[in-house]
């Protein structure tokens, strides 16, 4: 991180290299395109490196590159006039560990994921996919601690009700 600092562009590398799987893969979850997630991926590390002076550690830096990229996501869904949710192709693979169990399912889960609006989206992908508590949540997307866990309940809900076939009152939006 110091040399980084310093401005040693192998060192920034490294920190790229370290995290780019993390950023891209929340980037894939949130706007279900791999272009646009690479897009997205490298706009984060473009302003990390007009800010690395104001990353203190590497617990800082994962946090502030999850925020960030979550962030810009949202951004982004918002500011599309239509929501076209497409299903995750080939890019599963990149980003995920390969799920041996039922593909068909794993495939059914992100493509429902996908269509969940962007604060939910945030919430479950950073709580499944990044293991993050809830507080950890709730400081990363500047959320109360009770709106995560409604966002998580009510997404879950929806989600067990999508894949079973049946259809729920409330919707999530």
């Amino acid at each position: 991180m110091t040399r980084a600092r310093a401005g040693e562009s192998s060192a920034f590398a490294a920190l790229v290299r370290r995290y780019q799987r993390t950023v891209y893969s929340i980037a894939l979850r949130m706007l279900s395109d791999r272009h646009r997630a690479e897009d997205l991926a490298q706009e984060v590390f473009l302003q990390l490196y007009r800010t690395l002076d104001g990353i203190d550690s590497d617990t800082h830096l994962a946090f502030w590159l999850r925020k960030v990229a979550v962030n810009r996501a949202i951004d982004r869904m918002r500011m599309e006039s239509r929501h076209d949710n497409e299903p995750l192709t080939e890019a599963v693979a990149v980003a995920d560990e390969p799920i041996e169990d039922d593909p068909l399912l794993h495939k059914r889960m992100a493509d429902l994921v996908a269509q969940l609006p962007p604060a939910a989206r945030a919430v479950v992908v950073l709580r499944y996919q990044e293991d993050l508590d809830p507080t950890d949540i709730a400081s990363t997307l500047d959320m109360s601690i009770n709106t995560v866990k409604s966002h998580l309940k009510r997404s879950l809900t929806l989600l067990r009700a999508r894949v079973q076939g049946t259809a729920i009152v409330e919707d999530i939006r």
